[in-house]
């Protein structure tokens, strides 16, 4: 038998199921990725098949251990898309389609559970604003909607959950990887009994919570044979994929804060004690100990693509153009509420406006405006955490696919005004997520020296450049300004549009 020397990192995400085989110096040695389909039965409706989940799972971790010999794998952890949840009857089979964090379907939810309950007791208890994004609305819209759906459930769980249901037999979830749910008092590090009674759920339809990095047990003897896999290969708690994202950064504690420029933006740094403030979002640490402070700009690069597939032109030719035009955009500013906005407002109304268009502008000028406006909000968000916590971070360890800008990571650095330094590690999720099987397995005493070994420092600085900080600065207190001004507007519209507001 060979000597078991690798650990598999997993990434759940939203769109497919990513396994990676990590050595104990975190270098991948085999990889694969399978994708899963995304279903709109409605506008603003966002569902998946929760067995395809499981089908993409076996797929790729099937897939990596046929190229490196399954006998190898001592343990496994998974970092999953959040907020994701899917009710089962008692065979395991879905009574309703796994609802997905995109979805906007509970907006009414939103604002009758903030009434009912108190928006600002929720906030105390979850550490989330009411906002469409946790999961407890659209569960109430399922008790509302299609009450069928809960009553027949004889258990509902996340993504994390429902595979290591799969893996193991166990109905036992993670707790950083339930509590964006919204169900879940993150302080007592327990599901709430209110909350849940109000989602149209019974404490016994909920499986049991555990801190990252622990032991949840080891694979069912079929399916390691199916995945390739031993049976006494160890299933360890993993986290959503924020949090799993900024211990694959090594950016947990210290002065860093972590930042991952996606299809959303989050930045994110840990607090040794539990606070709120609509200024950030509280989560449950990845690593067991203390808590994620998160800013979440839900329209990152999705609002980049929104330029590229609206103008017909490439990236790169839009880019080009954009280079050739001053910083400022000639007076063009873009807000990226395409999606709504959660911290501060918490306004699902919110949408996107681009202010100071003329005939002069071009596509490059509504390029170059969208990155500076991603970067101005980052910019406001992050001083409104930062001014709440009382702590600075130093620097920003960033991964995701806005570093392969030529602009983005640049401005960023100059409305931070602090460094970005750029991670090397492509798969944050799957490397955060082996770091916790590689600790759980007992190759680290903890998560400092796992990182140490595991995690490869970052290779390229964006240092804030002064004189485009002096750009950026006067245009951060305008761009503060302009959400507040148009609210009352969108809120109008969104009234008229759907009744809801």
């Amino acid at each position: 038998m060979a000597s078991s020397d690798l650990v598999l990192g997993i990434d759940a995400s939203t769109t497919a199921v990513k396994a990676i085989a990590f050595d104990e110096t975190g270098t991948p040695q085999a990889q694969a990725r399978a994708t899963y389909p995304l279903h709109t039965p409605a506008p603003g409706f966002f569902e998946q098949d929760a067995e395809d989940w499981w089908t993409a799972f076996q797929d790729a971790v099937s897939t990596v251990c046929s190229g490196i010999g399954g006998d190898r794998v001592r343990a496994l952890a998974i970092g999953v898309q959040r907020e994701t949840f899917v009710p089962l009857a008692t065979d395991g089979q879905p009574t309703h389609r796994a609802i997905l964090w995109l979805d906007e379907r509970a907006r009414a939810e939103v604002a009758e559970l903030g009434a009912e309950i108190g928006a600002d007791r929720i906030h105390e208890i979850t550490g989330k604003p009411p906002d469409p994004t946790p999961s407890l609305y659209a569960m109430a819209w399922l008790k509302k909607h299609r009450p069928d759906a809960l009553s027949n459930a004889a258990m509902v769980v996340d993504v994390h959950g429902y595979l290591v249901h799969k893996l193991t037999g166990q109905w036992t979830t993670s707790l950083p990887a339930a509590d964006p749910l919204g169900i879940v008092d993150v302080k007592a590090g327990a599901f709430d009994a209110d909350l849940v009674a109000a989602a149209g759920l019974r404490l016994d339809q909920l499986p049991g919570l555990v801190p990252g990095g622990e032991k949840i047990g080891s694979l069912l003897p079929d399916h390691a044979r199916a995945l390739g896999l031993r049976d006494d290969v160890l299933v360890i708690a993993g986290a959503g994929d924020g949090q799993v994202t900024g211990l694959g950064l090594g950016a947990i504690g210290g002065d860093n804060a972590y930042l991952s420029i996606g299809s959303g933006i989050v930045t994110g740094m840990l607090s040794d004690s539990y606070r709120i403030d609509r200024a950030f979002r509280t989560l449950a640490s990845s690593i067991g100990d203390g808590f994620m402070l998160e800013t979440v700009i839900r329209s990152g690069m999705q609002f980049v693509d929104w330029v590229v597939n609206t103008t017909g032109q490439s990236i790169e030719a839009l880019e080009d153009a954009a280079l050739e035009i001053d910083p400022g955009s000639d007076g063009l500013l873009a807000v990226p509420y395409f999606a709504g906005v959660m911290n501060p407002y918490w306004d699902p109304a919110a949408r996107g406006t681009f202010t100071g268009l003329s005939l002069a502008h071009t596509s490059g000028h509504l390029f170059r405006a969208v990155l500076e406006g991603l970067a101005l909000e980052q910019a406001v968000a992050t001083e409104a955490m930062e001014k709440s916590v009382g702590r600075r971070a130093q620097r920003f360890v960033a991964c995701g696919g806005g570093l392969k800008s030529r602009i983005l990571p640049k401005v960023m650095a100059a409305t931070l005004k602090r460094p970005i330094a750029a991670s090397p590690v492509e798969e944050g999720v799957a490397l955060g997520a082996a770091i916790l099987a590689a600790r759980g397995a007992g190759w680290f005493d903890g998560v400092g020296p796992a990182i140490e070994a595991m995690v490869t420092p970052p290779d390229r600085i964006h240092a804030p450049d002064p004189a485009l900080t002096a750009i950026y600065e006067p245009l951060v207190t305008i761009y503060r300004d302009l959400h507040p001004s148009v609210a009352p507007l969108q809120a109008r519209l969104s009234a008229r549009d759907t009744g809801v507001y």
